[in-house]
């Protein structure tokens, strides 16, 4: 990792030409989505790439591994948790990433900025009317809610984005909901995540032996027979995220004949809730509470499932939205079939009849129809699963924000 005491050295020879700056309050795969998908940005283009990111646990290790140089401004430890450190980090972010975006410009003389979330704009306002770059900025849905419910954030937003070169927004989704909420003219585009198979660990994702021998060890740990279908589902346990509509029709597909099991992952205060739905519906043997489960460990479970099931409602009280469903994606990429709420984000990842299918939440018929249909014809769950597959590896590179430039556009 390069501190940034050093900005008197030479540059490295594996960033010899870095034209752009990502300036990321989040910037480590492991610590959030908004993370993951920065980096898979910023390993697109290295020899292009800046990084400048706050500190956090475990970063120097990892900056030490990158192709690009990676520079951080740091807290105080005493402010890593606790009330003072969530009123004072969005503070110190704004100061350290204006000051230090202004020190490495004279060092790298970069001609855009790449601004990773909606968080800590103001900086970016800023150096928009002081150094003579252009810029882009990322929106992922929560990073830019808050703003808009404030008058004067929500002025000097609108003012950001329009002083911008372009709009990167994860999900069609996100882009609408930001056409609506702010009519803007500055153009927008959207890059949806991808997957980096290395987020899963050693394990070879890429292997059907691997993934078999993975399968095969989760179905143990639970002592779920093969030939039971296994629906798998992962988030925080909250009640929009729908978990109790799935449990629901546990009994149900029993009752049809089908050896079913529900495999959780997440934790969170809805989990005693579901455990109790679960022992009242008396099928607390079929539903598995596998509670938090590390990334690198995840590819087992997806590998166990012959469905992923995940079947949001729109919470109309929470003040936050999912932009873009990840996990969709990664059910998709590892060929399994998705069940899913047709609303949001979900429908930049689920495509009706082609790589799931795509159901009303409250129709509790319209779901055990998927379910029912899913489980019984396994030709149909690997029609789905290898479109999904297919679908999973297309991706819009970042590059194509700068068609300008004549660089090649999607992969």
């Amino acid at each position: 990792m390069e501190h940034i005491s050093q900005l008197t050295a030479e540059i490295r020879d594996k960033a010899a030409y870095p034209d752009i700056l990502v300036i990321s309050r989040i910037f480590l795969p492991k610590e959030a989505v908004i993370g993951e998908y920065i980096y898979n940005r910023c390993l697109q283009d290295p020899e292009r790439i800046i990084v400048l990111a706050a500190s956090c646990s475990g970063d120097k290790v990892f900056d030490e591994d990158q192709q690009f140089p990676v520079y951080r401004w740091s807290y105080p430890r005493y402010w890593r948790s606790g009330f003072v450190g969530s009123i004072l980090k969005p503070l110190v972010n704004i100061v350290c990433s204006f000051v230090l975006a202004i020190k490495l410009y004279f060092r790298y003389h970069y001609r855009y900025i790449e601004w990773g979330h909606g968080y800590d704009f103001p900086s970016l306002l800023l150096l928009s009317y002081l150094l003579p770059i252009r810029f882009f900025i990322y929106l992922h849905g929560n990073d830019f809610l808050c703003t808009l419910h404030n008058p004067v954030l929500r002025s000097l937003f609108k003012l950001t984005l329009k002083r911008a070169e372009g709009v990167v927004c994860n999900s069609s989704y996100t882009q609408d909901y930001l056409r609506t909420a702010l009519r803007l003219d500055t153009p927008t585009h959207v890059i949806n995540p991808v997957i980096r198979p290395e987020k899963f660990g050693n394990n070879n994702v890429e292997s059907p032996n691997s993934l078999d021998d993975l399968r095969v060890r989760v179905r143990q740990a639970y002592n779920i027979p093969e030939s039971a279908i296994v629906i798998l589902s992962i988030g925080t346990l909250v009640k929009h995220k729908g978990f109790d509509r799935v449990i629901d029709n546990i009994p149900l597909l029993l009752t049809f004949g089908i050896d079913v099991h529900y495999i959780i992952c997440g934790q969170g205060p809805s989990e005693s809730e579901l455990k109790s739905l679960a022992h009242r519906l008396r099928v607390d043997k079929r539903v598995h509470f596998a509670r938090y489960v590390p990334e690198p460990e995840l590819a087992g479970y997806y590998a166990a499932c012959d469905i992923f099931a995940m079947l949001n409602l729109l919470d109309t009280q929470a003040n936050t939205m999912e932009g873009f469903g990840m996990v969709y994606l990664e059910a998709s990429y590892f060929g399994k079939p998705v069940i899913a709420s047709r609303l949001g984000g979900v429908l930049d990842t689920v495509q009706h009849d082609e790589n799931g299918i795509l159901v009303n939440s409250n129709s509790g018929y319209e779901v055990f129809q998927a379910f029912n249909r899913l489980c019984k014809d396994q030709q149909l769950r690997e029609q789905l699963g290898r479109k999904g597959k297919e679908l999973a590896k297309r991706r819009t590179l970042h590059r194509s924000l700068y068609k300008s430039e004549g660089r090649n556009a999607i992969l």
